[in-house]
């Protein structure tokens, strides 16, 4: 009798320069993987309109007259892509970089150059924070609503468009509202425990969180020396 084949996780590499695509594939494959490589925009966007994959190692420089920050936003905009993890891979290490590179919708960051190993261990960390926080039940806090079930947010009974990362940073706050949550403990709860991107990344994510809720973003209060809590009860 034959067993039925487990699929393995799918990665789609989108860089252009050869040696490093090579590089990246083979110790994709070798961990397990089942990885593929595009070149630019318009390949990807071609392997992933064939299979969507799991995740996305994305170039910030590519030829085609698309960045990947381009590409990023874009997937993030569609709603059949906008929860794949995405960790960009630039030689641009500035903080602004960085901040502009989450900013577009990137789960992650890495500079090149990289080892190998941070690289499967960065990939291992999207893939597990992808939920680390279960998100089974609708909660309240003021006029907000948050219904896990179904994604959604309401403020005033009127939906919020917030992205994934976003969603599950809310509704951990919402759960334990007028608590202080220090940037360690956003992490460890909302992204998953061994992650490595730096604790100021929760400050980007906060901001878009912000942004995202609109008048409802002053109910996110920033503690100073401390850390970040949801305040139910703020005036909006």
């Amino acid at each position: 009798m034959n067993a039925t084949a487990i699929p393995k996780t799918r990665v789609l590499v989108v860089e252009d320069e050869p040696d490093i695509v090579e590089l990246i594939l083979v110790h994709l494959r070798h961990a397990g993987f089942a990885a593929v490589a595009a070149s630019d925009g318009v390949a990807a966007q071609r392997e992933i309109d064939a299979i969507l994959p799991d995740a996305i190692l994305l170039d910030w420089m590519l030829p085609g007259g698309q960045s990947g920050l381009d590409l990023a936003r874009k997937w993030r905009a569609n709603p059949r892509t906008r929860e794949v993890p995405i960790i960009l891979l630039t030689a641009r290490g500035e903080e602004s970089d960085k901040i502009a590179g989450l900013d577009s919708g990137g789960d992650d960051y890495i500079t090149k150059p990289f080892s190998p190993n941070e690289l499967m261990a960065r990939i291992r960390a999207v893939l597990r924070r992808r939920a680390p926080e279960q998100l089974s039940n609708a909660v309240t806090a003021g006029d907000l609503t948050l219904d896990a079930s179904v994604m959604r947010v309401l403020f005033r009974d009127q939906p919020l468009n917030l992205g994934p990362t976003e969603f599950r940073l809310l509704h951990y706050l919402m759960k334990h509202p007028d608590r202080v949550h220090s940037r360690a403990a956003l992490l460890d709860k909302v992204w998953g425990d061994h992650v490595f991107i730096e604790e100021r990344t929760i400050d980007v994510h906060i901001k878009r969180l912000r942004f995202a809720l609109g008048e409802a973003g002053i109910m996110i209060e920033t503690v100073r020396g401390a850390g970040y809590r949801l305040n139910p009860k703020q005036e909006i």
